[in-house]
């Protein structure tokens, strides 16, 4: 799989967790929700539309599973799934884990407050919880129905 650089303002605002069989997974720095952003490593992509039919599944494939194992292992009342892309133009997805209670609620993260940033320790432990969901499933493209 092709090494593509991240847009400067993903690598700014996140930190890594893995690599996916398409995508990178980034934790972004935000401590008020568990939020990771997966971009896929394709050269020149800013919409979904621009990936093979084989990239475009497995993006899905990797976005809904990361997505149900992160609403019950951060126990969330919602998932939020987004791609916007106006102001980072690098194809990525957004997986945000919303609580009713989140700051938020029930409106969209963006734009909301000010971000926290994670302190080491709190960034390790999140990142580790996501490596031991992740660890679980099965992303495996040769296994797509």
């Amino acid at each position: 799989m092709n090494d593509i650089a991240l847009d400067e303002r993903l690598e700014a605002g996140t930190f890594p967790v893995t690599e996916l069989p398409l995508c990178r997974v980034l934790l972004m720095d935000d401590t008020r929700f568990t939020w990771v952003v997966l971009v896929p490593r394709q050269p020149n992509v800013s919409e979904v539309f621009e990936l093979s039919a084989d990239d475009q599944t497995q993006l899905w494939r990797e976005a809904g599973a990361l997505a149900d194992a992160m609403k019950e292992g951060f126990e969330g009342d919602k998932m939020n799934i987004a791609t916007l892309g106006n102001v980072v133009s690098q194809l990525h997805i957004h997986i945000i884990v919303r609580h009713h209670s989140d700051a938020a609620w029930p409106g969209p993260v963006w734009g909301v407050g000010e971000p926290i940033s994670y302190d080491l320790e709190h960034q390790g432990d999140v990142r580790d919880r996501l490596l031991a969901l992740i660890e679980g499933l099965d992303l495996d493209p040769e296994n797509n129905v």
